[in-house]
């Protein structure tokens, strides 16, 4: 059954709790007001859906077409900006305080039950095989291309794989799993809300993404984090979508999500997640890294 986003809302809240949950509780976890909160348990509770403050078998069943079931991360690059360590080691393998970084995204993503995990690889392929010892689900694709096109081609060769689908930048830095999320309504950016910022970023509208650009002042100035979600429908729209741009004039050096955000967004309607700079960080450059740690340093 399709839900309205308001019965997602509280049946995703239930799904994620561990205890039963009062309808003031459901009022400040999902920001609608009392009134909606009881005129939508009630709806559920007709449906089968929740009994008591908690979601039933039947509600996650019905939550089911809204579950994240792959994740792909985009993790073919050289990391330029990252050298002298990227010489030797991809960005995504760099340990951060003894971590890998891209050990914290695919435990997140474990925890929120996703399994199906993907990693698209290209420069130094071969110490990606490392992560099976602890990771033995992954499975890697290939990208031969990697160093002649920017990271729409890994975007390419991950094409079919994309519906239900949380796609990362596999470099960055995540403190807090709790941001991936198990259920989604829609496909969605995460974004930081700022004052000022000189990284990409995004303008929105009642929740949607816009404009993806570089730089913004302002109310409405949302600084992009490279992890997004992709529904069903919008996953196959890309399987077409992304060939599309990359084959057109100029197409192999964009941006893989410039697909859904600029050449292509009469087709998309993106949403933007909030989390916060506490979340997550972008590791960017080796004077950045050794701040944060200090083994670096020497």
């Amino acid at each position: 059954m399709e839900l309205t986003r308001k019965q997602f809302d509280i049946l995703e809240t239930m799904a994620t709790s561990k205890t039963a949950l009062t309808q003031r509780d459901l009022e400040k976890l999902t920001k609608h007001s009392l009134g909606t909160i009881n005129r939508t348990v009630k709806e559920l509770t007709d449906l089968d859906l929740v009994s008591n403050g908690t979601i039933t078998n039947k509600g996650i069943d019905a939550l089911e077409p809204y579950r994240a079931k792959r994740a792909v991360f985009i993790a073919a690059g050289f990391g330029s900006r990252l050298v002298p360590i990227t010489f030797n080691t991809p960005k995504p393998l760099v340990r951060v305080h003894g971590v890998r970084i891209i050990d914290h995204l695919i435990d997140a993503c474990l925890e929120a039950g996703i399994n199906e995990i993907f990693i698209v690889r290209g420069y130094l392929a071969e110490q990606f095989d490392q992560l099976l010892y602890k990771y033995p689900m992954i499975k890697f694709l290939e990208n031969p291309v990697y160093n002649e096109a920017n990271n729409i081609s890994s975007s390419m060769i991950a094409r079919y794989m994309l519906s239900n689908t949380y796609v990362f930048e596999a470099d960055l830095l995540i403190s807090n799993p709790k941001i991936i999320k198990k259920y989604h309504y829609t496909s969605d950016f995460l974004a930081i809300k700022k004052e000022r910022t000189d990284d990409w970023c995004f303008e929105v509208k009642d929740g949607v993404i816009t404009e993806e650009k570089v730089g913004g002042q302002g109310g409405n100035v949302w600084q992009m984090v490279g992890i997004s979600y992709w529904n069903e429908a919008d996953g196959h729209r890309l399987s077409v979508d992304i060939p599309d741009v990359y084959q057109s004039p100029g197409g192999k050096e964009r941006y893989w999500e410039q697909v859904p955000l600029v050449y292509k967004k009469e087709h998309y309607s993106v949403e933007v997640r909030e989390c916060f700079d506490e979340d997550i960080v972008e590791i960017d450059t080796f004077k950045e890294l050794k701040a944060i740690d200090k083994t670096y340093d020497v």
